[in-house]
């Protein structure tokens, strides 16, 4: 009775939604490898259909392609993920959780940006849940922070998506520890501003770093 009632679950076919999520399950890898010159013969030996089941399933090649590359690109993966950093956690240590997450989700992107061309069917991308997020995770630190968490996201979003693209550094990379201390600290971190004697002379060749820093304003609190 066991085994019978295996072989009708196995014989039992898959719901349409079923079915179109396994294929495009199988067809992302497959892009990112072949871009849009994939061919449903490849797609349906890794899926291990048959062609005509893809086009049963999705109508033509292409709707299953722009369906795969929606699939890829939604956020809302990265935004659980984001959601899941636990608050009362160190605040570098959350940050550096933020910075991992933000950095592979832009390698991701541009991963398969690479392969499919700029066009790309359109991903809602709802920023203010990123803040809300953001905020939310450093709620416990609000208080020490030298900018509000909009801004503060933001910051992230650039040094994270800046560093995802080493082309744009001149080939340098950085490692998610210097780009957890660029936040946290910067260039300098906490210093005392030095005012020069009148008598110094304010040629730029021979005013000191902390001299030429107290004419930058700094972050309001």
């Amino acid at each position: 009775m066991q085994n019978e009632n295996a072989e009708r679950a196995r014989a039992r076919p898959l719901a349409v939604e079923d079915r179109q999520a396994m294929i495009i399950d199988a067809v992302i890898p497959l892009l990112l490898e072949y871009g849009r010159g994939v061919t449903s013969k490849q797609i349906a030996e890794a899926a291990g259909i048959a062609e005509g089941t893809i086009f049963r399933a999705f109508g033509d090649k292409e709707t299953l392609v722009q369906a795969a590359i929606e699939k890829y690109l939604d956020p809302e993966p990265l935004r659980n993920a984001l959601r899941a950093i636990d608050p009362s956690l160190p605040l570098e240590h959350k940050v550096r959780a933020i910075l991992y997450l933000l950095r592979e989700r832009f390698h991701s992107v541009m991963r398969i940006m690479a392969t499919i061309g700029a066009e790309r069917p359109p991903v809602p991308q709802v920023r203010h849940h990123f803040v809300e997020i953001i905020s939310q995770i450093l709620a416990p630190e609000l208080h020490e922070l030298n900018w509000p968490p909009e801004r503060v996201a933001h910051i992230l979003r650039l040094i994270s998506f800046s560093s995802a693209f080493p082309a744009l550094n001149d080939g340098v990379e950085f490692g998610i520890d210097e780009l957890t201390r660029i936040v946290l600290v910067g260039i300098v971190g906490e210093y005392d501003v030095v005012t020069p004697e009148r008598d110094t002379p304010t040629d730029t060749a021979t005013v000191t770093p902390a001299a030429a820093s107290s004419a930058t304003p700094t972050p309001a609190s």
